[in-house]
């Protein structure tokens, strides 16, 4: 199955990856900890232009620890924000990373199914600069990406 992202401006899609950067440098990790997590950040675009950022929050437990991903919808959620138009992930590796189970969730409970989510290598800026197309991201969709899932709209089926 596959389903087409809706596009967004080249300006708001570059606008939204630099945010993703510089979300991800707002991480917050135990000082203790050792470095097995990926560093990641996240940016959400909003329709009315405005990005909100997220980094991921981690915890000395481990499991208090929240994605990046779901900090950027925690926060434009609390903040009454719930129409959104795309989401750009980036991470501390080379090559493009998903979204981890939980966060494909979340996603899918607040954005269309063809909303561009736009999965960016560490390496993106020299990637452009070497000439590599796109710098290689990788955009998909929450539609792709967790398939013939379970959304808000399933809690109003009729029950036997």
């Amino acid at each position: 199955m596959s389903i087409s992202t809706f596009s967004i401006e080249f300006s708001d899609r570059d606008r939204l990856i630099k945010a993703a950067f510089e979300g991800k440098s707002f991480r917050k990790i135990p000082v203790t900890a050792k470095r097995e997590l990926i560093i990641v950040g996240a940016a959400l675009l909003i329709t009315t232009g405005e990005i909100i950022k997220g980094a991921n929050i981690e915890n000395a437990s481990y499991g208090g620890t929240i994605c990046a991903e779901r900090t950027a919808f925690v926060k434009a959620v609390s903040e009454g924000k719930r129409s959104f138009t795309g989401l750009a992930v980036v991470t501390d590796v080379k090559s493009a990373i998903s979204p981890c189970g939980m966060c494909r969730q979340v996603i899918r409970e607040f954005c269309a199914q063809t909303m561009p989510i736009l999965l960016v290598p560490a390496d993106y800026e020299q990637r452009l600069a070497e000439g590599v197309a796109d710098g290689g991201v990788k955009e998909t969709s929450i539609g792709e990406l967790l398939p013939d899932s379970f959304g808000p709209e399933d809690l109003d089926r009729p029950r036997a």
